[in-house]
């Protein structure tokens, strides 16, 4: 490994022994050149390392990939953009929307448009995380279709039955709301692309970019524990042979993926260098696609001067050291990160196996010495 990053891999080695992340693995490439870096074990207690082909689940950083994945289909015909969502997903037809957002669910309008295909791709058709407990809050627990670490527990039609039932918080195109456009948003690509969502994933991403370590579950002898921070230290979120571990009942790219840092870095360079998608749909992907009212909706997970484009958060400022604006990228609440910044020819990709507390944790331990050693 190269001198210039040394710093950033003490930083990523002082984590570790400090004990709040049992293990890591990263990878950088700047100006052509790819380095990785794996510090730490895969389960607490046991001698196996992490190594840089280990695979992790990746929960939020998922959701990129099916932005890529759509934006693949755009390019070709098989979608666009302001093509109904009901074509596809009839679940969604004649929506009904709150009064308020918190309002009794019998307490509706009509939708005053559509769902398209754009509104999920941008997650803003009307629902998605709730932070609070209002009615509809309630429902989506109850009905087994809230935003989880865990993918939903039921298969596609189901899931879409259940949401179906439920009314929107917002009118289609009015409000960024986390998550649940992204699990539909899988649902609608594997019914336009008449196939298992992993056998589209595997013909246009996976397999031309040789990802081997990526799909909807892991092999559970290399997996490693994915822990949660809880009052007496780390506690166990999932086992190596848990719900990662097996095929499962629901393919989500909301925040259903398994990957390495190398697969995830062959993806973004793919991407940036418009190899994987054709540049326009990449440029639209990784641009600004939200209007100022509808990103009110992310000022309390992303924070000021960021912005979501097709499944991806994207910079409009640059207000970080390793940030730019034009740079995009997103977090995955397992412990994952992930930023490209073109202007300074730079990605960066990190996971962990210790899942965040929330939208406030960050990751620069990592970006912060990187952005020094460029």
């Amino acid at each position: 490994m190269s001198a210039q990053f040394e710093p950033v891999w003490h930083a990523l080695r002082e984590k570790v022994e400090s004990g709040s992340v049992p293990g890591m693995v990263a990878g950088i490439r700047h100006a052509g050149t790819t380095e990785y870096f794996a510090a730490g074990v895969r389960t607490l207690g046991k001698p196996e390392k992490m190594g840089t082909d280990t695979p992790f689940r990746v929960a939020s950083l998922s959701k990129p990939v099916a932005g890529a994945l759509a934006a693949s289909m755009i390019a070709d015909g098989t979608l666009a953009p302001d093509d109904p969502a009901d074509v596809w997903l009839p679940e969604l037809a004649f929506p009904r929307v709150l009064t308020s957002p918190d309002a009794p669910l019998e307490s509706t309008v009509p939708a005053v448009h559509d769902i398209t295909v754009r509104h999920l791709l941008t997650l803003t058709h009307g629902l998605g995380a709730i932070f609070g407990s209002t009615p509809l809050a309630q429902a989506m627990n109850q009905s087994g279709i809230a935003p989880s670490a865990i993918p939903p527990a039921m298969t596609h039609d189901e899931f879409m039955h259940r949401v179906g039932r439920l009314p929107l918080a917002h009118q289609p195109g009015a409000r960024w709301s986390y998550h649940t456009g992204s699990d539909i948003l899988s649902v609608l690509l594997a019914r336009a692309g008449r196939a298992p969502l992993h056998e589209i994933l595997a013909e246009r991403i996976t397999a031309p970019l040789a990802m081997l370590g990526t799909g909807f579950f892991g092999d559970p002898a290399g997996l490693p524990t994915a822990y949660r921070p809880g009052p007496d230290g780390l506690e166990v979120l999932d086992a190596p042979d848990g719900v990662f571990s097996r095929e499962p009942a629901f393919e989500g790219l909301g925040g259903g993926l398994v990957s390495t840092v190398p697969d995830y870095m062959a993806f973004l360079t793919a991407l940036s260098q418009d190899t994987l998608v054709p540049a326009e749909q990449r440029r639209l992907m990784t641009s600004d696609q939200l209007t100022a009212t509808q990103r009110e909706g992310m000022e309390g997970m992303a924070g000021p001067g960021v912005s979501w484009g097709w499944q991806i958060a994207v910079d409009t400022d640059g207000g970080g050291p390793w940030t730019a604006p034009g740079g995009y990228g997103w977090t995955g609440g397992m412990g994952t990160a992930a930023y490209v910044n073109p202007s300074a020819d730079f990605i960066g990709v990190l996971f962990t196996q210790r899942a965040m507390t929330g939208p406030d944790e960050n990751f620069n331990y990592f970006w912060e010495p990187l952005a020094a050693a460029l």
